[in-house]
């Protein structure tokens, strides 16, 4: 009998100690001397219970759940990390908030990495305040002189007109200063450069600054700073017009480069998703091709990333030259590419792309292997279900299994 009841309270504590699910003990099936031991056991369970559940919370950051109970020794420790991650968490706090003199004590190597921290950050707010200062004066220097009077300064090709508030007459023109009087309708450079003519004769907006822009790509185009001033005792509008036809050309040049991928000068991905939801707009129907460099990570960290850019570009050099100038060939990602081709046929798509990758393999010259994998889709134009994320996940799928072919085939380990 005293075998058995030992032999339950023996089990019973090693589940408490042990088990993810801790048994039972039935109290009653005790003989009276077990019981009270029993029941200690019952307190054990508890107490180890709150120390698992209350250190669970802890390890996941959980600072707000229930703590253990105050008899509970087990949990002493527990309770004063608690408390000083709850310190840490409003210091913490205060740091975000910008009070760097939080100072940490009580937590070790901790202490050491959260203070070194909090200087570093001080010290950073102290170079930002500076350099906002420095900004700000410089940008008060360039407000009061502004923008175009620098432009004015450099090119010096710019018209400064003045025009009288009450009779509309030009009071002054840097380009005729030798006239007493201006005409009004504009001398002969300015009447034939300046189509814009009324707006500035007639200028009535209530603004005591401004600067605004007027042209297009037949008249070219002109910024101008429009402001107030007394002029000879009258009130005047000043006007610096400056011909900023040069400037726009070049900001639209710039603007067709964002379609341009600067590592491979193909097209990049924003060129691709605009095109290809003018396409699904349209509902045409259109083949695309995706397409993954195999083992572009192996030859970065293997031979430096200068050989992986190489390895980049020999890819879309095969690409282009195999393909059609109307087929659109984008960088989508680091090593993923897509080929859009107008009205083709799948099968004939993939044994051109069967065909490449076997001249890609077979050209290669170096001392690591090389391939493509490529899934293609065909697009109907009439299937009005379609999306470009549903397309490209069947495209992924069918170059996934491409993939596996070109790892046994020329990818062994």
């Amino acid at each position: 009998m005293e075998h058995d009841n030992c032999d339950q309270l023996f089990e019973y504590l090693r589940s408490i100690l042990y088990d993810r699910h801790i048994q039972t003990l039935d109290i009653e099936s005790l003989d009276e001397p077990y019981r009270k031991l029993g029941q200690g056991l019952k307190v054990l369970q508890k107490a180890v219970e709150e120390l698992l559940a209350f250190s669970a919370d802890i390890s996941q950051g959980n600072l707000s759940g229930p703590c253990p109970s105050r008899d509970n020794f087990l949990c002493v420790n527990m309770k004063n990390l608690h408390a000083n991650l709850n310190h840490l968490t409003w210091q913490a706090k205060q740091v975000a908030a910008g009070d760097y003199s939080q100072h940490v004590s009580y937590l070790g190597e901790f202490s050491e990495a959260f203070n070194t921290m909090t200087a570093q950050l001080k010290e950073r707010e102290a170079l930002l305040k500076e350099e906002a200062e420095i900004a700000r004066k410089r940008a008060a220097v360039i407000e009061e002189y502004n923008e175009l009077l620098v432009e004015m300064t450099r090119k010096r090709n710019e018209w400064i007109l003045v025009v009288d508030a009450d009779t509309r007459d030009i009071t002054y023109c840097n380009k005729r200063k030798d006239e007493i009087r201006i005409d009004p309708a504009f001398c002969e450079i300015c009447n034939n450069r300046f189509f814009f003519r009324n707006s500035i004769l007639n200028w009535q907006d209530s603004e005591q600054y401004k600067i605004w822009e007027i042209g297009d790509e037949d008249h070219g185009f002109y910024r101008i700073t429009t402001f107030s001033i007394e002029w000879a005792g009258h009130n005047a509008f000043a006007h610096i017009v400056v011909d900023i036809t040069n400037e726009k050309m070049t900001e639209n040049r710039l603007a067709s480069k964002a379609y341009y991928d600067s590592g491979t000068g193909i097209r990049n991905r924003l060129f691709f998703e605009e095109y290809m939801e003018a396409h699904l707009n349209k509902k045409s129907d259109i083949t695309l091709c995706y397409l993954d460099l195999d083992g572009l990570k192996f030859v970065n960290d293997q031979f430096g990333h200068n050989e992986g850019d190489c390895y980049i570009r020999r890819f879309v050099s095969v690409i282009e030259n195999s393909f059609r100038s109307s087929d659109v060939f984008a960088r989508i990602g680091g090593d993923e590419f897509c080929v859009i081709l107008p009205n083709n046929d799948r099968d004939a798509v993939e044994r051109r792309f069967a065909e490449v990758l076997e001249q890609f393999v077979a050209e290669n010259d170096k001392e690591y292997p090389v391939s493509f994998s490529y899934g293609v889709v065909q697009i109907d134009g009439t299937n009005s279900n379609l999306t470009m994320d549903g397309i490209i996940r069947e495209a992924d799928a069918a170059m996934y299994q491409c993939k596996k072919n070109n790892k046994e085939k020329y990818h062994k380990a």
